[in-house]
């Protein structure tokens, strides 16, 4: 099966305000839907990101897949890299790292290699979990995703979910994610209030939820030597403790002293960050994310490298609709010593999917599609309408810190900042 065409299409759908330690999220998400089409008839979907600079790069690799077969991922990858010319992209939100030439074209490689994944599940009419080496589990656990957030948009109504910017907040938008969900594990994003508000949160959480599994993420806001504080007055509470501090030098520094494994998608995000990390002891427990590792086999290849060296496995999420949450969810059921629920955003923005049926969770899982490739369907009418919100909407990359400065000009972005 060779491929005779790609489109790309780019789409936005509403978010509510999530804030984060760089600022607070834009009234749009944007993304990027992929869809590979070969010979055979088939088409295989992948979704990614949607910043201006990463679409420029997916649309200028696009078209020199034409004629390579569908199963040649070598080749498809080599294409993607000499169609970038050595590009180093940006990161403006500045949330997941500093990008690297081999992880930007991973990131651009990724959609269209989980496209050949769903063509090749469609052509054996075989789920794509059963040819990444079978399932290991039926159905993925993910974690409630929590965030400090306004009650909505400057300007605008609030939102279904209120207001979240205490614990009280926090705690209250708990039970409505995991009422509506049943999710048995949750991850606050924190980063935003000082650090003793934050483990108030945390401690708000645990009373609530006694037997959920807890996670703290303050993307790097802290200085080592809160990170190492923080660390010790939530021994006990919290499973893991995500990057709490800059780098793979400030992790380490964190590590060294603390009780808590620590986990990143920050400091460890490519493959050549794993020697130097694993070296300095900086990370416990890696969030992989087939969005930025090259899709679904080079995440393989990661899990393989982790489980070599002892260090735990979960799974990162940013901003996504269910092609993105399907692939998540073949390659995590696929992965025996992924040891962690995985985090998800889905639930903050189902109701704007471009699928014939959103995907449900069940007691806080999903389960694996068993339909032949990643098992989820393309509306076409809804792709069309997030295609015209792209069109309207005026935002082409996202920019948490210039939202939070139109409306609180003052604003400093530090890291860190704590």
């Amino acid at each position: 099966m060779r491929i005779t065409d790609v489109v790309v299409t780019p789409i936005a759908f509403p978010d509510p305000p999530l804030l984060n330690s760089v600022g607070v999220h834009e009234p749009w998400v944007l993304r990027t839907v992929v869809e590979v089409r070969t010979d055979a008839g088939l088409t295989g979907l992948g979704e990614t990101y949607g910043d201006i600079g990463h679409l420029n790069r997916v649309r200028a690799a696009a078209p020199a897949l034409t004629g390579l077969d569908v199963h040649d991922l070598n080749g498809i990858r080599a294409r993607v890299s000499t169609a970038l010319g050595g590009q180093a992209g940006s990161d403006r939100h500045g949330l997941t790292g500093q990008l690297t030439v081999e992880s930007t074209v991973d990131r651009v490689f990724s959609p269209f290699e989980v496209a050949t994944w769903d063509i090749r599940g469609k052509a054996l009419d075989r789920p794509v979990v059963d040819l990444l080496g079978g399932a290991v589990r039926d159905a993925v656990p993910y974690s409630a995703y929590l965030f400090y957030k306004w009650a909505g948009h400057p300007g605008a109504e609030p939102d279904e979910w209120g207001a979240a910017l205490d614990a009280d907040g926090v705690v209250a938008q708990a039970r409505e994610l995991t009422g509506r969900h049943g999710f048995r594990s949750i991850k606050l994003k924190g980063g935003v209030l000082p650090p003793d508000e934050e483990v108030a949160a945390i401690r708000a959480l645990r009373e609530a939820f006694p037997d959920h599994p807890l996670r703290l993420d303050p993307n790097a806001a802290w200085s080592p030597t809160t990170g190492l504080k923080v660390a010790h007055e939530l021994d006990g509470v919290l499973e893991y403790l995500e990057d709490p501090s800059p780098e793979i030098e400030g992790m380490a520094e964190v590590a060294a002293g603390s009780p808590l494994p620590l986990a990143t998608n920050m400091c460890t995000i490519a493959f050549e960050h794993l020697a130097p990390s694993v070296a300095a002891g900086a990370v416990q427990v890696v969030l992989s994310d087939h969005h930025y590792w090259g899709g679904l086999a080079r995440s393989k290849e990661l899990a393989a490298i982790c489980r070599t060296f002892g260090v735990g496995l979960s799974m990162h999420s940013n901003s996504h609709l269910g092609i993105s949450l399907a692939a998540m969810t073949h390659l995590a059921a696929a992965t025996p010593n992924l040891d962690y629920a995985c985090d998800t955003h889905y639930p903050w923005n189902s109701a704007w999917d471009v699928l014939t049926e959103p995907l449900s969770f069940v007691d806080g899982a999903l389960p694996v599609p068993t339909g032949p490739g990643l098992g989820v369907e393309l509306d076409r009418d809804k792709l069309a309408a997030r295609a015209e919100d792209y069109r309207r909407c005026g935002i082409v990359q996202r920019d948490d810190t210039g939202y939070m400065r139109t409306i609180d000009p003052g604003y400093e972005r530090r890291r860190p900042r704590w």
